[in-house]
């Protein structure tokens, strides 16, 4: 085995965290206002949950083709062509806002959720980098990067909307900056070298049996890795902290501004409280996972977020939003990077990019079908119908995996043999 001190593990998990920043940065402003730029320019209340439906659902859709290449072509390619698609989309949405067309905004929405869905798939390349009794902290370590995004994100957007009325115009300047953030992320994931998917083939066991030019492994099929012990409990809570997240963080802007009453400008400080959440404490939650183990961090998570949801039956000042969309953000942390950790040890290098591009196919789409959905309970029904709906669509799988997900799960202190 290679020794991985004499890679640039370090070096690439620092460019990667830093890609993440500006991606994290760009979903805060399409999580905050792609509902009230869609509505703006379509003008059918109705159909709210649609813009954020796009940019979760195309960005699903990507996720797979985008984690097969990942495994042909290498990681870094994917990424790039990820950032490039967000900076057009970015110039598009703005675009679209500014002239109310919604020829350019969908268009532009679809290329920022594209970016998104690629760009989350950086996490194929932190599990490339490190062993599996590492290899939660080393996610976390390039997820941590999202925290700098939450700075940003608040720093940047807020001011540009302050004291304005959030007409096209407006709503385009921000859209403009989001290009900016997913330019200087392209610049920084092609600085990363060698690819992280070589680095996992160099310190794999397999390359001090043979060559790793000469190895030509093939792939599973997804049958197979879906049949796998551990990997069900992770898909089923990736997909339900994934989806639930998304879907009340994208519905929140409405929330806040239309329901409670409350300035525009205030959406960008609970999203920002929110992507905290999400990605602050990351690095002790990855300790944490690697120390307790998997299934245990899985329920955790999505019992932390049954409570953040759940409060906002009566929840309505800002602060009060700001520490439970904290909350579900921190329960979706603990969560879906222990599930994220467990599919990358469940396989080798050379398909993982395949299953943890289903597991996101999967968990976008209940997402964007979550937005849409919740769009319309939120318009017809109220605050207490989102509320309700996300509190059993995470809490019924968290009782699932406690009882039965430890069983054929894999042991979770050892190593593992696909590595």
């Amino acid at each position: 085995m290679n020794e991985p001190t004499k890679l640039p593990i370090g070096r690439n998990t620092a460019l990667l965290s830093a890609a993440l920043a500006a991606n994290s940065a760009t979903l805060q402003l399409a999580a905050a206002v792609a509902t009230i730029t869609f509505a703006l320019v379509v003008e059918i209340e109705g159909l709210l949950g649609l813009g954020p439906a796009i940019v979760l659902g195309t960005g699903a859709l990507a996720a797979l083709p985008a984690g097969r290449a990942m495994d042909r072509f290498g990681r870094i390619p994917v990424l790039a062509v990820g950032f490039g698609l967000g900076v057009a989309g970015g110039l598009l949405t703005a675009l679209g806002s500014a002239t109310e067309s919604p020829a350019a905004l969908v268009p532009g929405l679809l290329g920022v959720g594209v970016a998104g869905g690629m760009a989350l798939l950086a996490r194929t390349a932190a599990g490339d980098m490190y062993p599996p009794a590492r290899r939660a902290r080393g996610i976390a370590l390039v997820l941590f990067g999202a925290v700098f995004g939450a700075i940003l994100g608040p720093a940047v957007f807020s001011p540009l909307l302050s004291g304005r009325d959030l007409d096209g115009d407006a709503l385009a300047v921000p859209w403009i900056a989001a290009a900016g953030f997913m330019l200087v992320g392209l610049v920084l994931v092609l600085l990363v070298r060698p690819d992280p998917k070589r680095i996992a083939e160099l310190i794999s066991p397999a390359a001090t049996v043979a060559g790793v030019a000469e190895l030509r492994p093939v792939a599973a099929p997804l049958r197979e890795l879906l049949q796998r012990p551990g990997v069900i409990p992770s898909l089923l809570a990736a997909v339900a902290s994934f989806s639930v997240m998304v879907g009340v963080m994208t519905l929140t802007g409405y929330v806040v501004v239309e329901e409670h009453g409350h300035a525009g400008h205030t959406v960008f400080p609970i999203i920002g409280a929110h992507v905290f959440g999400m990605y602050a404490l990351v690095l002790v939650v990855g300790d944490l996972i690697d120390r307790i183990g998997r299934t245990p961090s899985l329920a955790a998570g999505l019992a932390v977020m049954a409570v953040s949801v759940v409060s906002l039956l009566w929840i309505t000042s800002v602060p009060a939003t700001a520490v439970a969309l904290f909350g579900l953000g921190l329960g979706w942390n603990l969560s879906f990077v222990a599930a994220t950790a467990q599919l990358a040890d469940c396989t080798a290098p050379h398909e993982r990019g395949k299953l943890l591009g289903f597991n996101d196919l999967l968990s976008g789409l209940t997402g964007a079908g979550l937005a849409l959905l919740g769009g319309y309970a939120l318009t017809a029904l109220g605050v207490t119908a989102l509320a309700l709906g996300g509190t059993a669509l995470v809490l019924l799988p968290a009782l699932w995996i406690t009882r039965f997900g430890r069983r054929g799960s894999p042991a979770e202190a050892a190593p593992s043999t696909l590595e």
